[in-house]
């Protein structure tokens, strides 16, 4: 196998052997490069005849389900290359004599398709091959979120069509490296209008998020665990688990949900347990209930909670009981009734999440006023995908090192290295603001478009500072958003992206001063300057 799509890849330089660092076997790799094929072969189709409606459903579940993470399971990738060659080959242009070679690769030729990402590195170089896996897995970042977006029922022509255009372009010879640099701005614009989108499902459903003390310890009762992202499936169970007597706690990016009205009306949705998904092991291991996973971040189950996790959606596992598309979650209230729960309540401990867009700019006129005062020197977006590899406590000792004149805004799970930490307040603002999931960048990007607009300047002008964590695809989405909307000196780590090589790295730089993270001290000194 051949792959560094995620940023804990073996040694920095991307998995080479029979079992990668997530977890994921060789086949398994396997089967989702021929996956990445067949998508890109049916956008190219169907951008030839426009049927983007038909083919749109597919790409979309197609990419998500090879974000690191999501789905272990050979089989049921390998139904999904099937169904998509079925659908790939339904379009006459996929007997063209001039069609790329995804598209007119036979299944036996997929399925010796080795190391396709070194193929493509060896034939046009590594600048060229890591610029268009920067674009592909923006792409598959983006999908995650539009993918939840339909789940709401919101979709739209424009979006589809944008996935179609974008994976029919990666599908044919690649070009000049001033062309794949505006097509992945390009990709960055198309994930801004998927979040912008996502964030109207999730409030036109649920409410805007409002601040929230959320318990974080357990409370007396049986209880179900609810990883992932996705608010309509905590929702669904949430329903389900009605006058059953059991509670309901989020983990991990499931968090933010307990800030919106129509989720955290049920009573029985007690709380958070638990922190990052890289501390599932432990955490599932302790949790004396069923555990359900929605989405990305499931990791290898282990045998003292084997028969009590459940997947659903896009997540799979093998031999893991999966919920099918019907969401009769039947089986995981019987694990969870099962089990003895939590015998007493324990010590109470909260934290306070909800602040998005619409409760931040609720009360922009005192942030400003803030600012004005000098009250708040400096604004710090802390945050990103975590993850398990060493040198990750940078983002704990930069934000209890920064002064206490500063705002710490924070989004998606790189906010459990400090979240539970005492920031104290600034004439009443909390100087910590979780704004929530990592799609929740959309608010993150409105509330520094406020301040910039109340301030009359750009948002690189602001007293602004973006220290972002990376793990896996949908960190890469938001950072080609943050690049296509023009925001520069973004710090990133906890190191940079394998697939970007030295040169491609250059052209970032060049146009966007991105930076690897250095030391706390070093880096707080320099923004502060």
């Amino acid at each position: 196998m051949f792959c560094y799509q995620c940023e804990q890849t073996a040694q920095g330089k991307g998995c080479t052997k029979t079992i990668g660092v997530c977890g994921k076997e060789a086949a398994t790799a396997l089967a989702q490069d021929q996956l990445n094929e067949v998508v890109k072969a049916i956008a190219w189709c169907d951008r030839k005849s426009s049927d983007v409606e038909k083919v749109s459903p597919f790409i979309i579940d197609a990419l998500f389900t090879t974000v690191t993470n999501v789905n272990f399971d050979e089989e049921k990738i390998m139904a999904m290359v099937k169904r998509g060659i079925i659908l790939r080959d339904q379009f006459p242009e996929a007997s063209q004599d001039n069609a790329p070679r995804c598209v007119t690769a036979t299944a036996e030729v997929l399925a010796h398709i080795n190391d396709a990402v070194a193929i493509r590195r060896d034939q046009y170089g590594e600048t060229i091959s890591g610029l268009q896996e920067l674009i592909f897995y923006g792409l598959k970042g983006a999908a995650a979120y539009a993918h939840h977006a339909r789940e709401l029922g919101y979709e739209t022509e424009d979006i589809n069509a944008s996935f179609v255009e974008l994976l029919a372009f990666l599908a044919e010879e690649p070009t000049e490296v001033d062309v794949l640099l505006k097509k992945a701005l390009a990709t960055g614009e198309l994930n801004f209008r998927v979040m912008e989108l996502l964030d109207t499902a999730n409030t036109a459903t649920y409410g805007h998020p409002e601040p929230t003390a959320v318990h974080t310890t357990g409370r007396k009762g049986h209880a179900i665990l609810v990883s992932g992202h996705d608010l309509k499936d905590l929702d669904q169970l949430l329903q389900q688990t009605e006058g059953k007597d059991i509670n309901v706690y989020t983990h991990g990016e499931m968090l933010p949900c307990l800030a919106y009205p129509k989720l955290k009306k049920y009573p029985h949705l007690v709380g958070n347990y638990g922190g990052a998904w890289q501390n599932q092991k432990k955490e599932f291991g302790e949790f004396p209930g069923a555990i359900l996973m929605t989405t990305n971040c499931i990791q290898k189950p282990d045998v003292c909670y084997h028969s009590r996790i459940f997947t659903t959606g896009l997540v799979a596992f093998p031999d893991v009981h999966h919920i099918g598309s019907g969401k009769d979650f039947t089986p995981v209230i019987e694990a969870a009734l099962a089990m003895p729960g939590f015998p007493e309540d324990e010590p109470e401990k909260k934290i306070t999440v909800g602040f998005g867009h619409n409760a931040v700019l609720g009360v922009a006129g005192t942030v400003v006023e803030a600012v004005k005062a000098g009250a708040i020197k400096h604004f710090f977006l802390v945050g990103g995908c975590d993850g398990a590899k060493p040198g990750r406590n940078y983002y704990t000792d930069f934000t209890k090192a920064l002064p206490e004149d500063t705002v710490i805004l924070t989004l998606a799970c790189g906010k459990f290295r400090f979240n539970k930490e005492d920031f104290g307040e600034i004439g009443g603002i909390p100087r910590l603001l979780d704004i929530g999931q990592c799609n929740d960048a959309y608010s993150a990007v409105r509330i520094a478009l406020a301040l910039a607009d109340a301030f009359e300047c750009e948002v690189n002008d602001l007293p602004l500072s973006m220290i972002l964590s990376w793990y896996e695809q949908k960190a890469v989405a938001i950072l080609l958003t943050l690049l296509h909307l023009g925001i520069k000196n973004i710090r990133l780590g906890p190191t940079l992206p394998a697939f970007i090589t030295p040169d491609a790295l250059a052209v970032l730089v060049e146009n966007f001063q991105i930076a690897p993270t250095t030391t706390p001290e070093d880096d707080i000194a320099e923004t502060l300057g």
